[in-house]
């Protein structure tokens, strides 16, 4: 009955706001206003309160940085720890944010290249770095609960930490999984809380949406199939906003899942050979996959059709710019980008990187019905890989929060790895008007000023979920 009344959001009468407004009270597990309430004036002076840093040497090319407030309150026994799966994190706005907000917040890089000239980084690799930051934080002074913050890409590394320390390493090495772990993920001290922040579906599946189903040959970014290829004006792509025919959305999208199925066998065979010691080399191969990068200016259909992925299927919390909330269907206000192929550069647009680091980090199955429409994804064997947040919260027990920011395209992830969490203690809500960094969307608004200051939004929301009484009592040490 809410999906109903919620379909046409941007126009709902007042009153029909206030009522949704008094549904939202009975959604507890999902919602509760006082979590998400705006910060009285005193709370706001105290985030103005100086953040002190300090450098913090994890591992050979593993930095951080602890950002922790300069007179350190109650708050401070929770540390939130940050980290991406490749980027530089270190001044990331949640190290700040949070630590004006109380917390004490380690950002940390892994070592993984931050060049963006190779996909050099294995998932497995980046666990054990995230494990070296959680056992510094577990030792600590003042510290008492450790919570892992994901974003983006950072939700496949932190789920899938997570989800190992939680059920050790028969969990990824389950019957379905690309990729068995290896025995040096065993032990990993688990965290008492987990929050994706706007992750996406996972670097796998971010690496599967990004396939170009136009490219005929495997050696070469050049040659496009123009039938396939969804920058030819013939196919709908407009550089001001596509709008593609669900013929030819469901014509790429079964050959990007056929693609994305041989690449699969491809990599499995060359293993094989290597294993066997018939390889090009005997600990691995190169792997270069033409216009697969995972990278958002290489995301593809959704990103330059804003009809596909565009609004959830179920009604959830909405915050707007004066604070208030709404629980409706949550349509996207992204505007169309990625409007020139990146398909024929090796840099911008292949994925570059190794047969092992490929299955560990960047592949995941698909069904036959593979595919995705206005409000969800279909068809993508989620639990195949432990590169998948949709896959890793069915085995992850502690409280979850998810928030989903309606600037960009990967805000619809958030309703799935909800959907999906088996933690008893989670909670969702999505920012309206804020960009996949947490930032107002300027060129999103109907007029300026529309959104109000998102990145605020975003962080008294998390500051609100944290602080919650008794949420990590039964963690304590």
């Amino acid at each position: 009955m809410i999906r109903g009344t919620v379909s046409r959001a941007v126009t709902m009468p007042k009153r029909v706001r206030s009522l949704l407004r008094v549904l939202a009270l009975a959604l507890p597990l999902i919602w509760a206003p006082s979590t998400w309430a705006a910060p009285t004036p005193m709370a706001a002076a105290a985030q103005r309160e100086t953040v002190r840093n300090s450098f913090v040497h994890l591992a050979n090319g593993v930095p951080g940085v602890l950002y922790e407030p300069a007179q350190p309150g109650p708050k401070a026994q929770t540390a939130v720890f940050i980290m991406h799966s490749s980027a530089d994190y270190l001044t990331f706005s949640g190290c700040t944010e949070l630590a004006r907000r109380g917390y004490r917040v380690l950002c940390a890089n892994n070592s993984t290249s931050k060049s963006g000239v190779s996909n050099d980084g294995a998932l497995d690799q980046v666990l054990l770095e995230v494990k070296a930051a959680v056992t510094w934080l577990r030792r600590a002074p003042g510290v008492e609960h450790v919570v892992l913050l994901g974003h983006s890409g950072g939700g496949t590394v932190m789920s899938a930490y997570q989800f190992i320390a939680e059920g050790g390493v028969t969990a990824c090495r389950t019957a379905e999984k690309i990729w068995k772990c290896p025995d040096s993920l065993a032990g990993l001290p688990a965290a008492d809380g987990l929050m994706m922040i706007d992750s996406n579906w996972g670097l796998a599946a971010m690496t599967l949406f990004s396939i170009d189903p136009a490219v005929r040959d495997e050696a070469r970014g050049t040659t496009l199939d123009p039938a396939l290829d969804m920058y030819e004006p013939a196919n709908g792509f407009r550089e001001t906003g596509s709008t593609y025919s669900p013929i030819f959305a469901k014509a790429f999208l079964q050959a990007e899942g056929r693609r994305n199925t041989a690449l699969i066998s491809h990599a499995e065979a060359m293993l094989a050979s290597i294993d066997a010691g018939k390889g090009p080399y005997r600990d691995d191969a190169p792997f270069v996959v033409p216009g697969a990068i995972l990278l958002g200016s290489n995301n593809k259909l959704f990103s330059q059709d804003v009809g596909l992925m565009a609004h959830t299927r179920k009604a959830w919390p909405l915050i707007h710019a004066d604070g208030s909330v709404t629980v409706q269907i949550v349509p996207t206000v992204r505007v169309a980008e990625n409007v020139r192929s990146q398909s024929p550069s090796l840099i911008r647009g292949a994925l570059k990187t190794t047969v092992r680091n490929y299955l560990n980090s960047y592949a995941i199955r698909t069904g036959a019905d593979f595919g995705y429409d206005a409000q969800s994804v279909r068809g993508v064997e989620w639990t195949s890989t432990y590169a998948s947040p949709p896959g890793n919260v069915q085995g992850v027990s502690v409280p979850l929060l998810v928030l989903g920011m309606t600037g960009h395209w990967e805000f619809l992830a958030a309703e799935t790895i909800y959907d999906l969490a088996r933690s008893r203690d989670k909670s969702i809500a999505f920012i309206e008007g804020a960009t996949h960094l947490y930032t107002t969307c300027s060129k999103c608004e109907p007029h300026p000023g529309a959104f109000g200051d998102t990145l605020a939004t975003t962080y008294d929301a998390i500051d609100r979920w944290l602080a919650k009484p008794k949420r990590f009592a039964s963690n304590q040490k």
